[in-house]
């Protein structure tokens, strides 16, 4: 019933703007600051690292080894990565753009931030962009999504012509 609802009524998708509206700038002004006042995440994966020892750890042995043999060896692609991912993430969202990727992605930095350790407003976060990627298409009922996707479908979906045969 609560599924069919958000997925289904204009009211959720209201109530889903007001989501993306405030996850959206979360995200834009996080990664903008790291655009603009440079990041580095060498300093955040040692730390994560750290948390990843003694009696009950904050971060679980498997992260600490994709941190130790992934995150770290390739830091700079990950000093990209998560500025342009955080601001894109916010840009999609606020404006309704590939509303359900958006989401996710920003779902799977949450997540990752979460896993090294890190709370702040994580959970939150999570918890509202739930409600975004449980309500599909019609979280950006009100946003770009309205249009984008229809023209995106009518374009895969459009039959191909035959091709031309030489006599």
């Amino acid at each position: 019933m609560v599924v069919k609802w958000l997925r289904e009524h204009a009211t959720a998708s209201a109530l889903m703007v007001l989501f993306r509206l405030y996850l959206g700038y979360e995200w834009m002004m996080a990664g903008w600051e790291k655009i603009t006042h440079g990041f580095d995440a060498t300093g955040y994966l040692k730390g994560a690292l750290a948390k990843a020892t003694g009696e009950h750890p904050a971060v679980q042995g498997w992260w600490a080894a994709f941190i130790e043999n992934v995150a770290l060896p390739n830091v700079g692609l990950f000093n990209f990565l998560v500025p342009w991912g955080e601001f894109l993430v916010g840009i999609a969202l606020i404006l309704g753009l590939f509303t359900t990727f958006a989401a996710l992605m920003g779902a799977v930095m949450n997540f990752a931030f979460m896993f090294s350790g890190t709370t702040s407003t994580n959970p939150q976060m999570v918890l509202l962009t739930v409600f975004i990627l449980v309500a599909g298409a019609n979280a950006g009922r009100y946003g770009l999504d309205r249009w984008v996707l229809p023209y995106l479908r009518q374009r895969w979906h459009r039959p191909q012509r035959p091709a031309a045969t030489h006599k």
